[in-house]
């Protein structure tokens, strides 16, 4: 029997929790990300401290161990999008155990305005793709060539909350 999938909201005081799942993520799947382990490495606890100005922050973990991580950013997003998804990732050691969609239940669950999620994702990225479809996410619009990885380009999918 495995234990259940824990999520949590984290605070500002739990910047060294999500510092350490976000570089991990970095590492092992820097490519998926328009951020890089070499900038955010080198970020102190004041740099982390503020990224929670902006974004609501979710890890799940299993069996006390942070498994899985994104982040939430309220706005009036395209296609009637309320809020951004962004820097989803599960570590490979959890994939297939239902951390993503627990966090994704998770948010369905809340009383904030994350009822329609929009979020964007490397259009080779053809297992987040899969992933998304999965729980609920479909492709809206063209593809957009990234401002930051030049000659890259991502979808957008939107999904709403089934609560």
């Amino acid at each position: 029997m495995s234990s259940p999938v824990v999520v949590e909201l984290l605070e500002a005081n739990d910047w060294q929790r999500l510092r350490s799942i976000r570089l991990q993520a970095l590492t092992e799947s820097g490519h998926a990300f328009g951020g890089t382990y070499e900038v955010e490495s080198t970020e102190d606890e004041a740099a982390w401290r503020s990224k929670f100005e902006k974004n609501d922050f979710l890890i799940a973990s299993l069996d006390g161990v942070d498994g899985a991580m994104m982040y939430i950013e309220v706005l009036n997003g395209d296609f009637g999008a309320t809020c951004w998804i962004g820097g989803c990732w599960s570590d490979p050691r959890f994939r297939g155990k239902g951390l993503m969609r627990a966090m994704f239940n998770y948010v369905d669950q809340q009383a904030k305005n994350w009822k329609i999620q929009g979020l964007g994702v490397w259009t080779d990225n053809y297992n987040a793709i899969a992933a998304y479809e999965k729980l609920g996410f479909v492709k809206m619009g063209e593809d957009t060539e990234s401002t930051r990885k030049p000659g890259m380009f991502y979808q957008k999918m939107i999904r709403k909350s089934v609560v």
